[in-house]
């Protein structure tokens, strides 16, 4: 199992403790494929068109050289997410990919007209959720059904 095996803080609370260890590492499994497939989704269509993403980079203060990087590890991050393929490490860039994308891309403080503001804003706090997840998977691991797990049996 890969979660810690830990009680509510007291017994009154503890219904969902025997649900929860039973079943995390489907929940895991359920989780990752859920978080990765937002990147995953979101990569491929921009692997296509790399020169045109290229193009918004600057605007943002980012140097389109960069798309070469953030591109891939948007989807290749995710795919790994999904499979859970050197969880840590990847959730490790995803994090640092995650937090120049929402503070390069989602600064709602800087918009005047309320529509776009909402939807920045929207947009900002959704990546700091998902980065949220990806600390939850960090800490926990990818679980069982995951490569990772098939390669620490293996090995």
């Amino acid at each position: 199992m890969a979660l810690n095996n830990q009680n509510s803080s007291h017994p009154m609370l503890s219904c969902a403790d025997g649900l929860a260890a039973s079943t995390s590492d489907i929940v895991l499994l359920i989780g990752r494929v859920m978080l990765g497939f937002i990147f995953v989704k979101s990569g491929y269509g921009k692997l296509f068109m790399i020169d045109a993403v290229a193009a918004t980079f600057p605007p943002r203060g980012i140097p389109a050289f960069m798309v070469y990087i953030s591109v891939p590890v948007e989807f290749f991050g995710g795919l790994a997410i999904m499979f859970g393929l050197a969880t840590r490490y990847v959730v490790t860039v995803m994090v640092i990919f995650m937090l120049v994308a929402t503070f390069s891309s989602h600064r709602y403080w800087e918009l005047s007209d309320l529509a776009q503001r909402r939807i920045q804003d929207s947009n900002f706090w959704k990546n700091i959720a998902m980065l949220g997840g990806f600390a939850f998977l960090f800490a926990s691991g990818p679980g069982r059904f995951s490569l990772d797990g098939w390669l620490r049996k293996r090995g």
